[in-house]
């Protein structure tokens, strides 16, 4: 199963280089068609990055294939921790798969590459 991912910070991608998984990173304005199941990991910056996450989402069939949503953050937001990824999570009936502070600890990688390849079996 592959990853999608935006970063705009870096975080999201340090920890996306740390998976198992083949992962491709969405740029703002240029979305692709995936014609294969996947999770989308979303760092949180309110709603600019729930609405690219639409636009993707909504391009052509990538609905079809999203499996989940994965979230990285900062604990200080409170309740606004991983609130792009639980935010997209409702709106799109899948899964919160995981949520992490930063670029991830080893148990938070750990975590994701399990959920990822129990999600790619189903």
């Amino acid at each position: 199963m592959k990853v999608v991912y935006m970063s705009l910070t870096g975080q999201t991608r340090k920890f996306v280089s740390k998976l198992s998984s083949e992962a491709i990173e969405i740029k703002k304005d240029n979305y692709f068609k995936i014609n294969e199941p996947y999770i989308l990991i979303v760092p949180t910056y309110a709603y600019e990055i729930t609405s690219i996450m639409d636009e993707f989402i909504d391009f052509e069939d990538n609905l079809k294939y999203l499996k989940g949503v994965c979230g990285s953050g900062n604990l200080n937001f409170n309740k606004m921790f991983c609130f792009s990824a639980k935010n997209l999570s409702k709106k799109y009936n899948v899964p919160l798969i995981h949520c992490f502070e930063f670029h991830g600890r080893e148990m938070d990688v750990d975590i994701v590459n399990r959920e990822v390849n129990e999600y790619g079996k189903s």
